[in-house]
């Protein structure tokens, strides 16, 4: 049992852990500089490339809401090594098909196998560490995670450049590949009692985690502040390269720059833990529409890569001071389910995601910066609506206790 291992041990595991936690973003956003290049040589819409990006989401979203339960009840070390396993082998079949309906099956599988990586990761914290350690650690969950997506596309971009997009997938079997291996031979199960999988009762939680409406509504704020940031993820590619005449290398470069905001977001957000919810929450929202209306407003005159990606940087650093406020507290939630709550948090969060990135591909092809804004917009109205919602919610509570 990993609880009752060495301090050094569990050292080694936490660092492995949080090696591992940059995966899902790898696995969503390494080939996004390939999807122009993509497009091209399998003969398919710039629509078609993005779905395999939603395929991905919603699996992964949808998976979430299972897994949870699933792995309190039968552990978390097993279903880690098959979905390794899984990751590696559907990685390398992309590399072998020009079938973009197999693609985006193989994308389901990913997002199923990825889902199972992170609330089993997410899981091992609660299950080795006191509470204290627990908020300790998933506070800093979404500045590692952001080491995805700031790295991802921008070693996307030069394995593009230097080989062509089935480099991405070979990387992604290479890296799951290396931690399949580390837990084969180091890691073992960390949860210290299973419990039976009943059915019922999961639905009895679930109904039980759903009623809760601060709950929900951060779920709903989390979803729209990566939605954000996922937005600019499909539809940036194209307006660099097809728009802009920029190459996949400087596509690389973009999203590097905007990882590293989602980032500082993240170290931002951690910082502001501490503050009442006026100032914590809503400061970042009101400066986040500041800015989408400072886009609006340049973009009728002037339309410029340059000009573009710095007011993305920091419209994309609120969303990461959101994200990171609500995502600590949401994981505290639940501490005696925290499987089935992580499982019911994530998967919602990315079906949120994925709908909204669905909605974007069918609405009409992004080609301009314009179009990027006023998506923004729309984005962040809905969110603002919601965090005002939550407010006086957090209110009331704070008033009946």
């Amino acid at each position: 049992m990993l609880r009752e291992a060495s301090e050094q041990r569990i050292r080694l595991i936490t660092i492995m852990a949080f090696v591992s936690i940059p995966l899902s973003g790898f696995v969503t956003d390494i080939y996004l500089p390939s999807f122009p290049s993509m497009a091209r040589e399998l003969s398919v819409s710039e629509k078609d490339i993005q779905i395999t990006l939603t395929s991905y989401l919603l699996s992964y979203g949808i998976s979430q809401l299972f897994v949870g339960g699933i792995l309190d009840s039968i552990g978390r070390y097993r279903p880690k090594l098959v979905a390794l396993f899984l990751l590696i082998i559907s990685s390398i079949l992309i590399t072998m098909t020009n079938s973009i309906l197999l693609i985006c099956l193989l994308r389901i599988l990913q997002g199923a196998a990825v889902s199972v990586l992170v609330v089993a990761t997410r899981a091992i914290f609660v299950d080795i560490y006191d509470s204290e350690r627990v908020k300790h650690y998933l506070s800093y969950f979404t500045i590692v995670w952001s080491c995805g997506p700031i790295l991802a596309p921008f070693l996307g971009g030069y394995l593009e450049k230097l080989f062509n997009w089935h480099a991405n997938f070979y990387f992604l079997a290479f890296y799951a590949g290396f931690l399949f291996l580390f837990e084969w031979f180091f890691s073992e199960e960390s949860l210290p009692q299973k419990k039976k999988l009943d059915l019922s009762e999961n639905i009895s939680l679930y109904k039980m985690m759903l009623k809760n409406k601060i709950f929900m509504l951060g779920i709903f704020i989390l979803g729209l502040s990566y939605s954000i940031v996922m937005l600019f993820n499909i539809t940036g590619p194209f307006i660099i390269e097809n728009t802009f005449h920029f190459t996949p290398v400087v596509i690389g470069y973009c999203t590097l720059i905007l990882g590293f905001s989602w980032m500082i977001g993240g170290f931002i957000g951690k910082r502001r833990l501490s503050l009442d919810f006026g100032p914590r929450i809503l400061q970042p929202i009101l400066l986040q529409l500041i800015l989408i209306a400072g886009l609006i407003t340049t973009s009728f005159f002037a339309e410029d890569l340059f000009i573009m990606i710095p007011f993305a940087f920091f419209i994309h650093i609120c969303s990461g001071i959101l994200f990171t406020s609500f995502f600590t507290t949401s994981m505290l939630y639940f501490p005696k389910n925290a499987g089935t709550a992580g499982g019911l948090m994530g998967g919602l969060v990315y079906v949120i995601t994925s709908v909204t990135s669905f909605i974007i591909s069918v609405t009409g092809t992004v080609t301009e910066q314009k179009g990027l804004a006023w998506r923004y917009l729309m984005i962040a109205i809905i969110l603002l609506g919601i965090i005002l919602i939550m407010h006086q919610a957090v209110k009331k509570e704070k008033a009946e206790n």
